[in-house]
C-alpha cells in the first residue's frame, strides 16, 4: 500500500446517492398514490408506478415469512463493510475503483434504509416497452446497478495502453 491518501473521501458520493434515493422515496411515498397505478413520464416507455418490494432484486425471496428482511440487512452491512475497507486501501487518486464503490455502498445503505425503518424497499421507477415491463426500482438500485456495471467494465480495460491491439 502506497503512503498516498486513501479514497474513503469518495464515501461523499455515497452520502449523495443516499439522500437523493430517500428524498425521492419520501415524494414518491406522498405524490404516487394508490400503489400500483402507473404515472406516465414519458408514455411507451417509463412510468412513476409505487410498488413495495419485501425481498431483493427482481423480487427474489419476497414471498418468505420475513427472515428475508434480516437477512438482506446484513447482507448490506456486510456488503459495505468489505467494499468501504476497499475505498480505505484504495489511492485517492483511482477514481476509477473509487466512483463505483462509492455509489454501491451509496445504494446498499439506501435500500437498507428503508429494510429496516419499513421492513420493505420503496420502489417507483418503471420502465417498458408495448407489453414488456422490467421490475420496478429505485434510485437505490440505479446506483448500485451503475456502480457494478462501472466496476466491471474499468476492471475489464485497466491497465490496457491507447491503442493496444490484441
Amino acid at each position: 500500500m502506497s503512503n498516498s491518501p486513501n479514497a474513503l473521501r469518495w464515501l461523499w458520493l455515497s452520502v449523495v446517492v443516499i439522500v437523493l434515493d430517500q428524498i425521492s422515496k419520501f415524494w414518491a411515498l406522498g405524490a404516487l398514490q394508490p400503489a400500483g397505478m402507473p404515472h406516465p413520464v414519458i408514455p411507451g416507455f417509463l412510468n412513476w408506478t409505487l410498488a413495495f418490494n419485501t425481498g431483493a432484486a427482481f423480487s427474489f425471496l419476497a414471498n418468505s415469512a420475513g427472515w428475508q428482511r434480516w437477512f438482506f440487512v446484513l447482507l448490506a452491512v456486510v456488503i459495505s463493510g468489505v467494499l468501504v475497507v476497499w475505498l480505505k486501501r484504495t489511492a485517492r487518486s483511482d477514481w476509477r475503483t473509487a466512483l463505483p464503490l462509492g455509489l454501491i455502498v451509496g445504494g446498499a445503505l439506501g435500500n437498507l434504509i428503508d429494510r429496516l425503518h419499513a421492513a420493505q424497499v420503496t420502489d417507483f421507477i418503471q420502465v417498458y416497452y408495448r407489453d414488456w415491463y422490467y421490475p420496478v426500482f429505485n434510485v437505490a438500485d440505479c446506483a448500485i446497478t451503475v456502480g457494478a456495471v462501472l466496476l466491471i467494465a474499468f476492471g475489464l480495460f485497466a491497465g490496457k495502453p491507447a491503442g493496444a491491439v490484441r
